[in-house]
């Protein structure tokens, strides 16, 4: 009876980064300056592939689709973060499942189109003759559309299963957007079963797609150190750097975050990781993979002499 006495909770508080009222509008100014150069840097990456001939190519399609899922996840956490800077932090029980929802897909879909664009280097690199039967656009749309469906479908799954929680208690989370685990943590309905779905696929999804890209890297290494020529060599080095970069940091983060041992980790450890994963690595991801591309530089001269 205590039980069904207690009031249901439709609306939570987000804590948010710090609870020190000097530091709010600081923290909007540094971020929305980040949030902006994130942005420009995504969209403008995907305009630059769309508007240009000669990045219609199966590379530029996975990075154009990277970039628009990386600017989804940054879109779902930062802008209402920007308001709960300035604002009072709450949030419906709807939009907060409405942010796990865009957050959790577009970081699934990242993983399957990180594991797409290594199968495209493991053929552009150690099958070059099969390259263009093999990865033809038509296939490389077939790719991407796959890993949006799964990245849809593996945050579906989560959200339905959140419909049989019931939230009673505190109504505050102590964090800076709807994180799934901080909602169980609030829960008055036993939430074993989702948490460990949630560990069960974020490991699964996390270590099949890692393992597989690092499958196809070993492939490549080997196909690079059989290479004599040191032209050949640092061609394919390059090719490879940016996206090896940008697993490192995704998939570094990921780990920390979902599959990490609950011993020894703080609240504001979770929310390091967090923070660095939603809004610096989106930061990065567009420079890691344009300032040193001679392709995307120089569509970019060529759209600007237009």
């Amino acid at each position: 009876m205590a039980e069904e006495n207690k009031t249901l909770v439709a609306e939570f508080v987000l804590t948010g980064l710090t609870d020190r009222p000097g530091l709010q509008v600081p923290l909007f100014l540094v971020f929305s300056v980040i949030y902006l150069t994130t942005m420009v840097g995504k969209l403008g990456l995907v305009a630059l592939i769309w508007k240009d001939p000669h990045l219609h190519t199966p590379m530029y399609l996975f990075l154009g689709s990277l970039a628009f899922a990386d600017a989804c996840s940054s879109s779902s956490i930062t802008p209402r973060m920007l308001i709960h800077f300035l604002s009072k932090n709450h949030i419906s029980l709807f939009d907060c499942m409405a942010q796990f929802y865009i957050f959790g897909s577009s970081a699934t879909t990242e993983c399957f189109l990180l594991v797409v664009m290594a199968y495209y280097h493991y053929v552009a690199i150690c099958n070059p003759l099969l390259y263009p039967g093999v990865m033809s656009n038509n296939l490389c749309t077939q790719f991407i559309g796959v890993s949006y469906s799964i990245g849809f479908l593996h945050s579906a799954i989560h959200v339905g299963l959140l419909f049989r929680l019931t939230f009673c208690r505190s109504n505050e989370m102590h964090y800076f957007y709807c994180e799934i685990l901080q909602l169980f943590k609030i829960s008055c309905t036993d939430p074993t079963v989702n948490t460990l779905l949630v560990l069960i696929f974020s490991a699964f999804i996390q270590v099949f797609t890692f393992m597989t890209i690092m499958v196809s890297y070993i492939c490549i290494l080997f196909a690079i150190l059989k290479n004599k020529s040191e032209k050949g060599r640092s061609k394919a080095f390059s090719t490879c750097s940016a996206h090896l970069l940008s697993i490192s940091l995704f998939y570094g983060t990921l780990f920390f975050m979902y599959v990490h041992p609950e011993s020894g980790h703080t609240e504001d450890h979770d929310k390091m990781y967090s923070l660095f994963y939603t809004i610096i690595i989106s930061l990065l991801n567009p420079f890691i993979y344009s300032l040193r591309n001679k392709e995307v530089i120089g569509a970019l001269r060529r759209i600007m002499k237009k």
